[in-house]
């Protein structure tokens, strides 16, 4: 895996940052634009399956460094938008809490999936993120910058996961690859935690 490679995905995700310090009341759409982007930061449970979709997204590598991350954003705007409207969508939290399990266990097992089925299983559980974004977002604030919000949050955690991967493996073939099955399966283990919740 080639630095370059990461380098736009984390470069664009990066430019993001300034407009989080825009984010506070009192400033129209950037009191939604805050809300929102503190939404995925704050539960353990969005950030964890946020970072092990990056994680899952490096070890399986090619078209999936973009297409897992892009992919997961994409639906899960679909998610937030069911969620404002006040569809229902059943299991959300059982499906979220899942989501992390599988995630980990997936990046603890390096399972090389073909990219197909691996957006397929990300999109399905960025349905219930999305939805709990939506679902929880504050009436007094904007829809649109809400969604931007959460939506470049979630962007920057699976840029953090591509950065973890990344970074695990110059460890080398080895140790890399024994580091980053070791953090699928604390991702794993915390999930099994927050189900059973003693997280």
């Amino acid at each position: 895996m080639k630095l370059g490679r990461l380098s736009l995905p984390l470069a664009l995700a990066l430019t993001l940052l300034p407009s989080a310090a825009l984010a506070h009341p009192g400033h129209g759409a950037a009191f939604g634009f805050g809300h929102g982007f503190g939404h995925p930061m704050t539960g353990l449970d969005h950030v964890l399956a946020m970072v092990m979709v990056g994680v899952f997204a490096f070890q399986l590598g090619g078209r999936a460094l973009l297409a897992l991350p892009l992919t997961f954003v994409g639906v899960m705007a679909l998610g937030g938008a069911l969620g404002m409207l006040g569809v229902t969508v059943p299991f959300v939290e059982l499906g979220i809490t899942l989501s992390i399990i599988a995630l980990g266990a997936v990046v603890a097992l390096n399972v090389k999936a073909p990219v197909a089925v691996a957006t397929a299983v990300v999109g399905l559980f960025a349905v219930f993120h999305g939805y709990a974004h939506g679902a929880e977002m504050p009436e007094s604030t904007g829809g649109l910058a809400y969604a931007v919000g959460f939506m470049m949050a979630t962007a920057l955690l699976h840029a953090a996961g591509l950065g973890l991967g990344f970074a695990i493996g110059r460890f080398g073939q080895g140790n890399g690859a024994l580091a980053m099955r070791a953090a699928g399966g604390v991702a794993t283990v915390a999930g099994i935690g927050i189900l059973t919740g003693l997280v």
